[in-house]
């Protein structure tokens, strides 16, 4: 190959977009992309002269905002497909729609289910693992089985079973868990999240009845997430915070966010923005399988779901996950937050990046992975870019 034809496989230059970046916001921006990684992000005031970029592949973005490809550490499901089907297949198209979302990277989320399906599970993400030709995955996320019955929701009740770390720990030959969610209240739960931590694993607190003293109990032993704050976990009382008053009260563990306006109404997300600092919060979807296809009748974990107007629920008074994309639970966020774009970013992906140890995502800025999504000013999706390669195009 002729060193032109490898300059132009290897250097592509984004120019004409509004990068968002953590602490970031930068109109009328070039992006320059080498070998996959962020070279340069030049401001208006000092652009190259066009003779620097002959043979250059340039993309133009119209003005339109560049931020760091998201990263959902939560989501089931998408297009027909969930993590739990066991095949690569279904995992290729998580990963596909994902896309279509902005998503760079994810975490293919498991179910209460037995064990032999769960290896099946991450049998298929290892194999997706070999060919991630969509989103990219650096392992999994186990939400379930080790719950607490009574604040169960959709998951399926007939596998709630004690913690056990040599399940997690089978599961972690096959491909790496990133992940556990945990009851931590139930026998063994703060045992199970020491050694998890001692492993490098991330607990977050779910479907949970813990108390104040379960929570700090837990975070000692290395706790830090709640996973889909607010919902499935102990309410606030003024004489007994549980675990959404914990949430909301501690300094570090970081909080799961579901900002499609149902599992969360409007004024508990402003609640939530106005109260918390933004370094603690990350976006999720936890969509289901139902997500991208509409109303109808659906499958989650053995459980029969009902999809009505985009509602996800297992009951009218249970909730199922949900069919939310995540662009647009960033839209949410940034009309019910009013935060700046360069702070709320970070709730995309440097969050979670930083939360899970992922080297050189979550910003735009030299040196990091060239991952974005493009989107336009009402946040709909115009393409998304792994390496700085594009992936999607709307």
């Amino acid at each position: 190959m002729s060193s032109l034809l490898q300059r132009m496989r290897n250097h592509i230059i984004i120019k004409n977009c509004r990068v968002i970046s953590p602490g970031l916001d930068l109109d009328r921006a070039t992006v320059e992309v080498e070998d996959g990684q962020i070279k340069r992000v030049l401001g208006p005031e000092n652009q190259p002269p066009p003779a620097e970029y002959v043979a250059t592949p340039t993309h133009d973005a119209h003005g339109a905002l560049l931020m760091p490809g998201f990263i959902d550490i939560h989501t089931h499901g998408a297009m027909g497909a969930d993590t739990c089907d066991g095949t690569e297949t279904a995992v290729r198209t998580i990963a596909m729609a994902k896309l279509r979302e902005g998503v760079t990277t994810f975490l293919p989320t498991t179910l209460t289910l037995p064990l032999p399906n769960l290896m099946a599970a991450a049998r298929a993400v290892a194999a997706y693992r070999h060919n991630m030709d969509g989103a990219q995955t650096p392992g999994l996320h186990i939400e379930g089985p080790f719950l607490n019955p009574r604040f169960i929701g959709a998951q399926n009740p007939a596998f709630v079973r004690p913690p056990d770390a040599t399940e997690i720990f089978a599961l972690q030959e096959i491909t790496p868990v990133l992940i556990v969610s945990i009851a931590t209240e139930m026998p063994g739960g703060v045992d199970f999240v020491n050694t998890m931590t001692k492993a490098g694993i991330t607990t977050s607190l779910a479907h949970t009845a813990a108390t104040r003293e379960d929570f700090l109990a837990a975070k000692t032993a290395g706790l830090t997430h709640l996973t889909h704050f607010c919902c499935q976990q102990s309410p606030l009382h003024h004489r007994a915070l549980g675990v959404v008053g914990s949430g909301l009260l501690d300094d570090d563990v970081r909080l799961e966010i579901i900002s499609d306006t149902i599992h969360l109404n409007p004024d508990m997300l402003r609640l939530v923005f106005k109260i918390k600092p933004l370094r603690q919060l990350m976006l999720i979807t936890d969509s289901m399988a139902a997500s991208g296809l509409g109303d109808g009748t659906f499958n989650l974990g053995g459980l029969d779901v009902t999809v009505h107007k985009g509602v996800a629920r297992l009951s009218p008074e249970t909730l199922a996950g949900s069919t939310l994309k995540f662009n647009e639970g960033l839209k949410h966020a940034a009309h019910l937050s009013g935060a700046p774009l360069s702070e709320l970013v970070a709730t995309t992906s440097w969050n979670q990046a930083q939360s899970l140890g992922l080297p050189k995502v979550g910003k735009i800025e030299p040196g990091f992975a060239a991952d974005f999504v493009l989107l336009d000013h009402d946040f709909a999706v115009k393409s998304t870019w792994i390496a700085g390669t594009q992936r999607f195009a709307a």
